[in-house]
């Protein structure tokens, strides 16, 4: 009737917009001992190919050099030239050296994070990869590598904010806590400690 308004809905429409997503829950030991996947990225195509044009550049100083020197003639220019051709090029390959230990470690630790869990579940091997050449590069000085290194911790849930929208939550195995603890405060009792007064110091209701 006119005036009246929109029919109510359904109480199973009602359910179904309320509805929340489930939230995924991740361990909070992390992914455990297993060894992280092998790294998927062959090595950074553009450091390789300045440290190979640096190298070539080096070889054709020497040549240059060793020219000028069998001719007597004066060497000052042509040695200051192979000085930066040799000094740019043990720049480069310093920073691939540090790129590849950098990424080795990253790649390790992030494998071990509650967040592993699922990325292993999803197949995200090689998001994960980009993720450590962008963070790597970022900490060695590149800022367009930065803001790409932001960009992709949102994507794999490495913040608070990033988790709540991909609905994944660290959750604690209160049974592996409470078993941990134990263990700890009968450790904590020393050596000389009867079991029976360990487990009183464990379990203090239980004398």
């Amino acid at each position: 009737m006119p005036g009246m308004g929109p029919p109510p809905k359904a109480d199973v429409d009602r359910r179904r917009r309320n509805a929340t997503v489930a939230m995924t829950e991740l361990p909070s030991e992390g992914r455990g001992g297993k060894r992280a996947p092998n790294w998927p990225l062959i090595p950074d195509v553009v450091l390789t190919a300045k440290r190979d044009l640096a190298s070539w550049k080096v070889e054709e100083a020497e040549f240059a050099l060793g020219e000028l020197r069998a001719a007597g003639k004066p060497c000052g220019v042509a040695e200051g030239r192979l000085d930066r051709a040799k000094e740019a090029l043990l720049i480069l390959e310093r920073q691939l050296g540090e790129q590849r230990k950098l990424e080795a470690t990253l790649w390790k630790e992030l494998w071990r994070l509650p967040q592993a869990v699922q990325w292993e579940a999803l197949g995200w091997t090689r998001d994960v990869a980009q993720y450590v050449r962008h963070k790597v590069m970022a900490e060695l000085g590149d800022l367009d590598s930065a803001k790409e290194a932001r960009q992709w911790s949102d994507r794999l849930g490495l913040t608070p904010l990033a988790m709540l929208r991909l609905r994944w939550k660290v959750v604690v195995d209160e049974t592996a806590a409470r078993r941990q603890e134990r263990q700890q405060t009968a450790a904590q009792a020393g050596p000389g400690v009867s079991a029976r007064q360990r487990l009183r110091v464990v379990d203090p209701a239980g004398a």
